[in-house]
């Protein structure tokens, strides 16, 4: 016996010779509309396939000895440059008064002159020449106040702010500058008077340690008086203009860490449905109006940790940008595609500094405290849990053959029924025919 013989009685594909087979016309519509189901659910198959989604996932954020930047965009129509200051301060003890670094202060014309950029640099009412054209030999008093230690000649104050700077050191209140010769030298108080009418504009970023902190924007120098935290007041509430400076603002943007592109949003959540996206930041676009200088804006965050690792992430070695070392606006990104930044959620509260209830809108069983700060302070908390954003193909390889061998067998096999009982039963409407002929 042939050795190929063997395997005859295994064969589950009987094959029929030509001469039994019979071809419809009904039979080639069914082959043509099943090819075509075929190649369409086919394709659905391979889209998706090749479709990448993001599984979100929960996990303990186990990192330490972190920072995290965060970025703000926001307008105050109807306070100068001058009189603001940002703070930086957080429960490790560590703070940072009177911000710079990494932010600007956009000076701004009138609202009512519309609102138009003045300047882009940082307001400076006394120029960094006024103390160019001074005798060599000159050293002006600081008042009794501890000379600055930033100082252009150490132990001097040679200009205006230099001395407010020793003022502040001290715990003292400046004011504007009635009687100290360095101010009246550089008209500091004419030329305040002469910005009061204007807005400003603070936009930038700053890097915090990652545990509960807050920053605040208020008017005036800040400084520490033993365990408080104090601002110079005077230049705020003693002012020309009618009705007073007032905390009106406008949030932009604020965001903690870097922003996603566009496309790994979309891919996050829908535009359309803001509760899909983790990714919105939920004070963007927010404004709030001061119905009094003696005002204050808080703004309570919880902000989580969020990884995004892209597809292929775990392929690509390289050395962290996570570092302190790298510049403001890098941080986060790092060499393998991944993205560490957060997202948050935010609770608001806004009280007169003079206290009361809240009588005119129905709760007089509600009292706000009397006393603080005016100003627009945002606190933070950090989030134990972290979200992991991660890029993966909705289905694998062997599950793409797998779910085209199943729409190939199943297709043909259901176009095999129909085309069955489509010929059984033209065969007996003929044979009815025919009896009744």
């Amino acid at each position: 016996m042939p050795a190929k013989s063997r395997f005859t009685r295994l064969d589950a594909f009987t094959k029929t010779v030509d001469e039994a087979r019979v071809r419809t016309t009904s039979g080639g519509i069914v082959t043509i509309a099943s090819l075509l189901i075929v190649l369409f659910l086919a394709w659905g198959e391979w889209a998706d396939y090749r479709r990448i989604v993001v599984h979100p996932e929960l996990v303990v954020d186990k990192g330490r000895g972190e920072q995290m930047e965060i970025h703000l965009n926001i307008t105050f129509p109807r306070i100068p440059c001058e009189l603001l200051t940002l703070d930086v301060m957080d429960v490790s003890g560590e703070q940072q008064t009177g911000v710079m670094h990494g932010i600007n202060k956009v000076r701004l014309a009138p609202a009512d002159e519309g609102g138009r950029v003045i300047d882009i640099k940082a307001l400076d009412l006394h120029a960094d020449d006024q103390a160019a054209h001074l005798d060599p030999d000159y050293c002006g008093g600081c008042y009794g106040a501890t000379p600055p230690p930033n100082a252009q000649k150490p132990g001097c104050c040679n200009t205006c702010d230099e001395v407010r700077e020793a003022y502040a050191s001290v715990s003292w209140a400046f004011g504007r500058g009635e009687n100290v010769e360095q101010c009246e030298r550089e008209h500091y108080a004419e030329r305040l008077d002469s910005q009061r009418k204007e807005g400003c504009r603070i936009e930038g970023g700053l890097r915090v340690n990652k545990v509960i902190g807050n920053f605040h924007i208020a008017p005036g120098r800040s400084f520490s008086n033993g365990n408080m935290h104090v601002h110079d007041l005077n230049n705020f509430f003693d002012t020309p203009v009618p009705g007073g400076h007032v905390f009106t603002h406008h949030i932009h943007s604020l965001r903690f860490g870097p922003q996603l592109p566009d496309d790994v949003i979309a891919k996050t959540g829908s535009k359309s449905l803001p509760w899909t996206n983790h990714h919105l930041n939920p004070l963007d676009n927010t404004e709030q109006v001061a119905p009094e200088p003696a005002y204050n804006f808080m703004y309570f965050v919880k902000v989580v940790s969020t990884s995004y690792l892209p597809l292929g992430w775990e392929k690509n070695t390289g050395s962290s940008s996570g570092s302190n070392n790298v510049g403001l606006g890098s941080y986060g990104h790092q060499d393998d595609g991944s993205v560490e930044t957060h997202q948050y959620s935010v609770t608001s509260h806004r009280r007169s500094l003079a206290g009361g209830d809240d009588s005119a809108e129905g709760h007089k069983e509600k009292l706000h405290a009397r006393g603080g700060i005016p100003g627009v302070f945002f606190s933070y908390d950090i989030s134990p849990m972290k979200v992991i954003n991660r890029e993966e193909r909705s289905k694998s390889l062997s599950g793409f053959l797998t779910g085209l061998c199943a729409i190939v067998g199943g297709t043909l096999t259901v176009a095999a029924a129909v085309d069955r009982g489509l010929y059984e039963g033209h065969t007996r409407l003929k044979k009815l025919q025919s009896k009744n002929l």
